[in-house]
């Protein structure tokens, strides 16, 4: 049974759940401009000016995750709101990008889509589309579903259980967002409004709509302190962006648990955002990286940390000393070859390439340095002297 909540706006009104007391606010703030939910950003000038003056003035957020976003990408919003995010977006990725946006409130997408085609005029090129459906269900596409209940209203348990068969093969045939189809994500200040049941598989489904290789950028809300039951259940500091948000350490612990690697807080702002009995929320940008499956191939590469720390441990578990050849298998070795890791580590592979096919299992449970005749080779037995040395008389020295 739904607990009922207290509309603090009228103060008698019942709100059947958070998330009706979600939809009620941000499709009044489509309507009317609300300040406080928001905070100050500030954006490129030049990527605005084709934006209308309606749409900048109804985004709703807490950062920039569009700084993260390259030329040519397809890059997917979750809770696109007023589109903003989105058209600033099209005109990074440019006419071979593709950005779509996804929101589950009717106004917002309303006002989204009124100025697509004018916007797509003005930059010469149409690359956004938006989508309705519920961020932590991006299988489902609720515009679909609203057109089969037209013709096919719910009055039985035999209709529930067609419209039931029917979502079952929108995901198979038509989903919302297909598996691995997007190089980004991103979001603003729209994770903390999800209920918290459905937390889990908000973070499932980034991960899985993302191809091998892609990445989040998400700005959030988050608390420095864990948000007690009272506040959790108020609809309005809910819809605030307040009481929903993730304490700061689980934030990231819930891009871990998800399989995300390379995660890493971009920016955490000093002041907060609001501060209700003594527990403050302030704004957050975290990026992070998925990518790291697969299996642990023996080809007898060494890593080498640079530093500055005495030691650092991975997303993997694995413990990198300062200065010490470390052993790693394949996957690893490629992994801290790309972003985020690199330039962090000297790459040494083995001298002579060790053929997949004949690849042994690395073994994961081994956290220990690397001698170096496993990457030259065993019977490596080169002398090489130089012929000439360099001192106070010799010209072999520039």
């Amino acid at each position: 049974m739904e607990t009922e909540f207290v509309n603090a706006a009228n103060g008698n009104e019942p709100v059947a759940n958070l998330e009706a007391a979600v939809l009620e606010r941000y499709g009044n703030a489509a309507q009317e401009v609300e300040a406080c939910l928001c905070l100050p950003v500030s954006y490129d000038k030049a990527l605005l000016k084709v934006i209308p003056d309606e749409i900048i003035e109804k985004d709703y957020g807490c950062g920039d995750p569009s700084r993260y976003i390259r030329a040519g990408e397809t890059v997917l919003d979750l809770g696109s709101g007023s589109g903003k995010a989105c058209y600033i977006i099209a005109q990074i990725v440019g006419p071979n990008g593709k950005v779509i946006g996804v929101d589950f409130n009717p106004p917002m997408l309303e006002l989204a889509r009124k100025c697509q085609k004018s916007i797509g005029d003005q930059l010469g090129y149409h690359n956004v589309e938006f989508r309705r459906g519920k961020i932590q269900d991006l299988q489902t596409n609720l515009d679909l579903v609203d057109d089969f209940l037209q013709t096919n209203p719910v009055r039985s348990v035999a209709d529930l259980a067609k419209l039931q068969e029917f979502e079952e093969k929108l995901h198979r045939e038509q989903p919302l967002i297909a598996d691995e189809s997007v190089d980004v994500i991103v979001s603003n200040c729209v994770l903390n409004l999800v209920r918290p049941e459905d937390k889990r598989q908000l973070f499932a489904e980034m991960y899985r709509v993302l191809k091998r290789g892609g990445r989040i950028a998400i700005s959030d809300i988050v608390s420095d302190e864990a948000v007690p039951e009272h506040l959790a259940k108020d609809p309005e500091l809910w819809s605030a962006c307040v009481s929903g948000a993730f304490q700061e350490e689980e934030f990231l612990r819930a891009f871990e648990d998800a399989k995300f690697h390379g995660i890493q807080i971009e920016e955490l702002r000093t002041e907060a955002y609001q501060t209700v009995e003594g527990i403050e929320f302030r704004a957050v940008t975290v990026t992070a990286y998925k990518g790291k499956e697969g299996p642990c191939i023996e080809r007898n590469h060494a890593v080498i940390y640079r530093g500055p720390w005495k030691q650092v441990v991975d997303d993997d578990g694995h413990t990198l000393e300062r200065g010490a050849r470390m052993a790693v298998c394949d996957k690893t070795f490629k992994l801290y070859a790309q972003a985020p890791y690199r330039g962090q580590f000297i790459l040494v592979p083995a001298r002579e390439d060790v053929a997949l096919e004949n690849a042994g299992v690395f073994d994961c449970a081994r956290d220990h340095k690397r001698h170096p005749r496993e990457t030259k080779g065993m019977d490596y037995n080169v002398t090489k002297i130089s012929g000439a040395v360099c001192g106070p008389d010799a010209n072999c020295c520039p």
